[in-house]
């Protein structure tokens, strides 16, 4: 059975940091590049950054530029999303997807596979 499990989120004070892990069991991440989105309350599913399968090249949303780091780490069969300098603008449940394409991609039409999101709050 194909899976993606999230895991690090939780409640951090504003310009603190976290580390989100996406983890796969039940199929290979390498041949497939990796989405995070975000979902903020009352607001649509939105894209944060990419990992491409092909060549490991990213890409983020401007409002996280410098601030988010996206990883993979193939011999664990994981995803990392580094969080920095948080927001409370950055508070909502974040995903990963796998989509079977080379490239990355912000539209989460092209993802297969999704995760069950974890939480990120960011308040004082």
């Amino acid at each position: 059975q194909l899976q993606l499990v999230e895991s690090g989120g939780g409640l951090v004070q504003p310009g603190g940091s976290l580390r989100l892990s996406c983890a796969a069991s039940g199929f290979t991440l390498d041949y497939y590049s990796i989405g995070w989105f975000r979902q903020a309350p009352g607001k649509e599913r939105e894209g944060v950054s990419c990992i491409s399968s092909s060549d490991g090249s990213t890409n983020y949303a401007d409002s996280v530029k410098g601030r988010f780091t996206i990883s993979r780490d193939n011999a664990k069969n994981t995803v990392f999303l580094q969080m920095n300098s948080l927001k409370p603008e950055d508070t909502g449940v974040f995903y990963c997807a796998a989509a079977s394409i080379p490239i990355c991609s912000g539209w989460s039409v092209e993802y297969d596979h999704w995760g069950q999101g974890t939480q990120v709050t960011v308040s004082s």
